[in-house]
Order: C-alpha cells, then sequence, then structure tokens
C-alpha cells in the first residue's frame, strides 16, 4: 500500500520534472504497485462557430493523437527518469476539451479462485454480451463497484495509511520488509 506522502512525493516529482508547457495543467497523478499514471490537461482545438457534434469530436480526437506524437519522446525520457527513480511503470494520459485519452498502459493480470456461484455471475455477463471472457466480466464487475463505493474505498485506503504509519514507527523499522528478520 503507497501513502498519501508518497503519492504526494511522486507528484511533486513529475510537477518539476514536466517540461514547462508539456501540458496546460497537471491534472491527475495515479500510483499503484504497479504503475504511475500521468494524466494533464492540452488545449482544444479551435473549430469554427456551428460545426457538428461530430466535426467536434472529431477535432479533439485529432488533437490528442497530435500531442500523443509531438511529445512522444519527451514522454519517454521522463517515464525511463521515474521508471528508474519509483520503480514502477509510467503510463501517460490527456484531457482536453472534457475527453479523457489513456495511452498505453499497464494491464496487469490479478489471479482468483472463484466458487460456482461467483463463476456464474461472470458467466452470465459473458452470455449477456457485456464481456466476451471471464477475465473481461471479472473487469467490469471492478469498474462497477468501483463507480458505487468511492467514499468506502477512501476509507479504507485512509485506513490503511494510518496503519502504514502507525507500521513505520515500530520496533523493526530498520528491517527491510521482504527479507525476514536475522534469527
Amino acid at each position: 500500500m503507497i501513502t498519501q506522502e508518497q503519492r504526494e512525493k511522486v507528484r511533486g516529482w513529475f510537477a518539476g520534472r514536466l517540461p514547462d508547457g508539456l501540458f496546460e495543467e497537471l491534472v491527475e497523478v495515479t500510483v499503484d504497485r504497479e504503475e504511475v499514471t500521468v494524466v494533464g490537461r492540452i488545449p482544444g482545438p479551435r473549430t469554427a462557430e456551428g460545426v457538428s457534434d461530430a466535426e467536434r469530436e472529431a477535432a479533439v480526437e485529432g488533437r490528442i493523437q497530435e500531442f500523443r506524437e509531438r511529445t512522444r519522446e519527451t514522454r519517454i525520457e521522463v517515464a525511463r527518469e521515474a521508471e528508474h527513480q519509483f520503480r514502477r511503470k509510467v503510463s501517460w494520459g490527456v484531457e482536453c476539451s472534457g475527453q479523457r485519452a489513456l495511452f498505453t498502459h499497464v494491464a496487469a493480470p490479478v489471479m482468483t479462485r472463484l466458487r460456482q456461484p461467483e463463476r456464474q455471475v461472470l458467466d452470465t455477463l459473458i452470455a449477456g454480451g457485456v464481456a466476451r471472457s471471464r477475465s473481461e466480466a471479472l473487469a467490469w464487475c471492478v469498474r462497477l463497484v468501483q463507480r458505487h463505493t468511492d467514499d468506502w474505498l477512501t476509507g479504507l485506503r485512509d485506513s490503511l495509511e494510518h496503519v502504514e504509519r502507525v507500521r513505520a514507527q515500530g520496533p523493526d523499522t530498520d528491517q527491510p520488509r521482504d527479507r525476514p528478520a536475522p534469527e
């Protein structure tokens, strides 16, 4: 579990390291065990007054693609430094005229054991055309829970951060976590 202070340090590092003008604003830096996702706001395209929604949407998609191609080398350079510093992959995204687009990002496999009633839920989602596989159905379920339990998950994350702070003050703080203490 990453603490709020660690998140703030990562966000601060990106705020200081990103070249001026790359984004209008650094919107979000999200961190988990595998990945740091950096999302910034870019200016929307100028379109003529009265253009259709389809034309406006295509212009935004074009602007996002232009930004992605134009900034590729810069983003790769920053990502390499960050991956070395934070030992996590870096993914990028933008917000443009109210539309969010994530570029390449990590899709980490997760193993789980499910009993028959739980598998039947996934199979029903597949049969109903909501998902093409159990993996996709499980991801759909996680996104649904995520949408409807933000307050609960936020409280749980806050509690876990408190546990980490208390643990860090314990007597074994000089022992690395991934190696057992000497006998």
